[in-house]
C-alpha cells in the first residue's frame, strides 16, 4: 500500500489545503492528513477541533484519514508506514522553505520522498495565518475556507461576544 502524509498545523484548514488533499489523494492508496501540534504557538482552534473540521471537510475524499501528532514527522511516518510526504507550495518563498525541510527529512529517513504540489492560483494568497487575522477583525472568510470552518469561526465569534 502506498501511504502518503500531508502534515501541517491547519489552523484553520483552508480551501487551498483541501485542494492539495484532493490532488494528493490520487497519488497514494491512503492519504494521512496529520495535524501538527505546535506547543510553541497559541492555537486558534484546539488540535481536536482542527481534526474534526478536516474530517468534515474531506468526507468526499474516500482514502483520507485524519490524525494528529507532535514530534518528528519522520517518526510519525515510520510508525504509519508512509513513504511519501506531500507539501503544498504557494510561492517561491514557500518552495525555498519546503526544499530545506525535504532535505532534512531525506537526511533523517532516506527512503521518504517529498512531493511538491503547486497551489492553484486562485488559492495562492490564502493562508491559515491570513484567515486567523481576518477572523480576529471580523472579516469575511467566505469562499476561503470550507463551510464547516466558516461556521466554526462564526460560532467562535458569537461565543466571544458574550464575554
Amino acid at each position: 500500500m502506498r501511504r502518503a502524509v500531508c502534515s501541517g498545523s491547519f489552523d484553520p484548514v483552508t480551501n487551498g489545503h483541501i485542494d492539495i488533499f484532493e490532488r494528493a489523494a490520487h497519488l497514494a492508496d491512503e492519504l494521512l492528513v496529520c495535524v501538527f501540534e505546535n506547543v510553541a504557538k497559541k492555537p486558534f482552534f484546539p488540535v481536536n477541533d482542527r481534526c474534526d473540521l478536516i474530517r468534515k471537510a474531506t468526507r468526499h475524499i474516500p482514502n483520507v484519514r485524519v490524525d494528529s501528532f507532535s514530534g518528528l514527522i519522520t517518526e510519525y511516518m515510520k510508525k504509519a508506514g508512509a513513504q511519501i510526504i506531500v507539501r503544498g507550495v504557494r510561492s517561491v518563498k514557500d518552495l525555498e522553505y519546503e526544499q530545506n525541510e525535504a532535505y532534512m527529512i531525506r537526511h533523517l529517513e532516506p527512503e521518504i520522498d517529498t512531493v511538491f504540489l503547486l497551489t492553484r492560483p486562485s488559492y495562492s494568497f490564502v493562508s491559515s495565518s491570513g484567515i486567523r487575522e481576518l477572523a480576529a477583525f471580523g472579516g469575511s472568510v467566505h469562499g476561503l475556507v470550507p463551510d464547516c470552518v466558516e461556521r466554526a469561526i462564526q460560532e467562535r465569534r458569537q461565543s466571544r461576544k458574550g464575554c
